[in-house]
């Protein structure tokens, strides 16, 4: 009888190990540095809605000097998120990635001005400086500045842009005139501050018909042709939506 016991609790111990072994590990890099924006992955992991799914999920953050295309090229993730004109730059570059998921259906990106630098109307740009952020965020800024004719590259009747990183220190320190700012994040951390509304000029990049999605997920193209990946991503895309809910509580859909 003990030696049946023990053969039982062996069986147990070996069929634990291999459940724990079974599990697909998915590593998914970021846009930005870790921010609410991005909760729905991080409660999806700390809730167990990846294990759920057999999943084991490494987060990586994202930051001003990363670029999830290139971390993605080199192998270090196989999952990421990013703004689809910086997915299609990419893949006109050669890098063939495809969107698997859109969990945010509508931009956030705004331009916020200090009403002081003179700035009321698109064309007071001219001659400002506009904190940006790099690495494929700059285009829908780009996009804009080509429709009103205004040059990029600091020149005379031009803007000059200020590589921005992951704060709004530039407007508050007067350092640029205007800068990028997420409609969730950073334009309440300008107004935390101190600054208000009457401060600021808000450009919404939406209401002006220059805005793109944001934060889609994309993968490799050649990956797709394996059916095991297939699946693993539809468990990850799964469980992430799950995790996403609380998103959903925290910002209404109109803003996303």
């Amino acid at each position: 009888m003990k030696k049946l016991i023990l053969t039982i609790i062996a069986v147990i111990f070996s069929a634990t190990s291999i459940v724990a072994q079974a599990a697909d590990k998915v590593t998914i890099q970021l846009k930005w540095v870790t921010q609410a924006q991005f909760a729905g992955y991080y409660v999806a992991k700390d809730k167990g809605y990846y294990a759920d799914e057999g999943l084991d999920v490494t987060i990586l953050p994202g930051g001003p000097d990363v670029v999830p295309p290139q971390v993605m090229a080199g192998g270090a993730a196989d999952v990421m998120v990013d703004w689809m004109p910086s997915a299609l730059a990419a893949r006109e570059k050669g890098l063939s990635i495809v969107n698997i998921a859109q969990p945010f259906k509508s931009s956030g990106l705004l331009l916020v001005c200090r009403k002081d630098s003179g700035i009321s109307k698109p064309t007071d740009l001219k001659g400002k400086t506009v904190g940006v952020w790099f690495g494929g965020n700059e285009y829908p800024l780009m996009n804009w500045m080509s429709k009103l004719n205004i040059p990029t590259d600091g020149s005379a009747g031009g803007i000059t842009l200020m590589k921005q990183g992951w704060n709004v220190d530039p407007i508050l320190q007067k350092q640029a005139d205007c800068v990028s700012a997420m409609a969730y994040n950073e334009y309440w951390q300008v107004i935390d501050a101190g600054l208000t509304n009457d401060d600021l000029t808000i450009f919404n990049y939406t209401d002006l018909g220059v805005a793109s999605l944001e934060d889609g997920l994309y993968v490799m193209e050649d990956k797709l042709n394996d059916p095991n990946f297939v699946a693993k991503m539809a468990k990850f895309v799964r469980a992430s939506m799950k995790g996403s809910i609380l998103l959903n509580i925290l910002w209404p859909t109109k803003e996303r």
